[in-house]
Parts: C-alpha cells; sequence; structure tokens
C-alpha cells in the first residue's frame, strides 16, 4: 500500500511538497476564474419593450425581402436573353464607332444622311469631314448616293468636296464621276448635287458613255427626279450602232 503524501513524516510541508510551474496561479486568476464558473452570477437580461419591437420589425421585414428577392432572382433569369442581346448590339455599336474616329477636330469615315424633297434618302460619305463652321463642312473623297423617281441609283463621287447642311448642296472638285445603274457614266473637273432637289449641275467640260453612245460638252445638268440629261455646246456626241439605225 502506497503511503499518502500527508502520511510521510520527512519533515517537509504537504502544501509546498509538490511545486510545478504550470501550476502556479495567483490569487487573483484563482479568484477570476471562480467568478466564470460561479453559476450564481451568470444572469439572463430579458429583452425589454423596444428591443422586441425591433426585432419584430427585422421579421416583418425579411417575410416580405425574401419573397421580393426571390422574384427579383426569377425576373433575372426571364430576361436574361433579352439583356444578351442587347449586350450583343451594344458590342456591335461600339465596333462601328470604333472605326469613326475624331482627330484635331476632323471626323474620319463620316456619314450624313438626309431626305429629299420627295422623301427619298440619299446618303453622303467620306474619308474625313473638317467642320468649317455651322454650315459648311469640307469633304475628302466624298461620295454620295440617291434614288430618281424610277427607281434608278445614281452614286457620286469626287477628290473634294464642301457639304452646306442647310441648304443640302454639295459642291464637288477634282476627278467627279457620276454613275447611274443604267451604265451611264460622266466625268467632270466640277459639279455641284442638290441633294434636296436632286439636279446636278456643271460648267465644266463633260464626258459622258453610256447604252447610247459617247458624248464630249462644254458644260451639262442631270435632273435624277425625271431622269433628264442637257448637254450645253459646243460638243460630239457618237451613237452606238443600235441608236443609229433606230
Amino acid at each position: 500500500m502506497t503511503d499518502r503524501p500527508e502520511d510521510r513524516d520527512d519533515g517537509t510541508d504537504p502544501d509546498t511538497a509538490i511545486q510545478r510551474e504550470d501550476y502556479a496561479r495567483s490569487a487573483a486568476d484563482i479568484e477570476r476564474q471562480r467568478s466564470i464558473f460561479d453559476q450564481g452570477t451568470r444572469t439572463r437580461l430579458l429583452p425589454n419593450a423596444a428591443d422586441q419591437a425591433r426585432r419584430q420589425a427585422i421579421m416583418r421585414s425579411a417575410k416580405w425581402m425574401l419573397p421580393l428577392l426571390a422574384l427579383v432572382l426569377l425576373g433575372s433569369i426571364a430576361a436574361w436573353p433579352a439583356v444578351e442581346r442587347a449586350v450583343i448590339m451594344h458590342t456591335g455599336t461600339m465596333a462601328q464607332m470604333s472605326r469613326v474616329r475624331v482627330k484635331s477636330g476632323s471626323m474620319l469615315n463620316p456619314t450624313y444622311r438626309g431626305l429629299d424633297e420627295h422623301g427619298r434618302p440619299y446618303m453622303i460619305t467620306a474619308d474625313e469631314a473638317r467642320q468649317v463652321d455651322p454650315e459648311r463642312i469640307d469633304l475628302s473623297n466624298p461620295a454620295a448616293d440617291t434614288l430618281t423617281d424610277n427607281g434608278n441609283w445614281l452614286y457620286v463621287t469626287a477628290r473634294d468636296g464642301v457639304y452646306m447642311q442647310h441648304t443640302q448642296l454639295l459642291d464637288l472638285t477634282r476627278d467627279v464621276t457620276l454613275y447611274r445603274n443604267d451604265g451611264t457614266l460622266m466625268l467632270s473637273p466640277t459639279a455641284d448635287v442638290d441633294m434636296r432637289h436632286n439636279i446636278i449641275v456643271t460648267d465644266s467640260w463633260v464626258h459622258a458613255e453610256g447604252p447610247v453612245g459617247v458624248l464630249d460638252a462644254r458644260g451639262g445638268m442631270v435632273d435624277t427626279r425625271g431622269g433628264i440629261m442637257l448637254f450645253r455646246g459646243p460638243g460630239r456626241m457618237i451613237l452606238n450602232a443600235a441608236e443609229r439605225s433606230n
């Protein structure tokens, strides 16, 4: 039978016989730990009326917010195809806008659209446009196309041009070329195009080729509304064989 430490009579104090550094605690630490585990000192505070009212308000809000959140999620799932189409369209628009650049007060690759007096659309494009004033726009390599009364298509190009926005007048210079979809081709150094009334006039020499034949003149006028072409002499005209036989 093993002797207990208190039964030993070796002259040592039982309270100090075993001394371990990790067991050494001060009286303040012992008192604090006892107070923590003392069930008598642990009390539960009951909520007051204000706390209860706040909790009830939170619960009522949760009853409405959770179903609303679920509806929003379902709606976003249903609307996602439309959102995806809008994103694709926006991407395409941004890709087009990236080709239109503004540099030093000039716009590259501009497009001007309008309607003539009969409501038919026309379009003017250029490699570069420079806004001189609120009315005048200088164009580099301009091109204009429009429709005639009988449904024909007419296309005019030049090296330089000036577009007057409010009066819808297009002044073309240097290598003016007119093409009509019936095969008519007309060349001239200069030409004035009235986009509103679909009339083209030039006071310079004109060289024209088409199904009828070949013509050279000192000036001309094209009325696209009625498909009329008038030329000012002196001039020279060579008819095709089929036209001479008629």
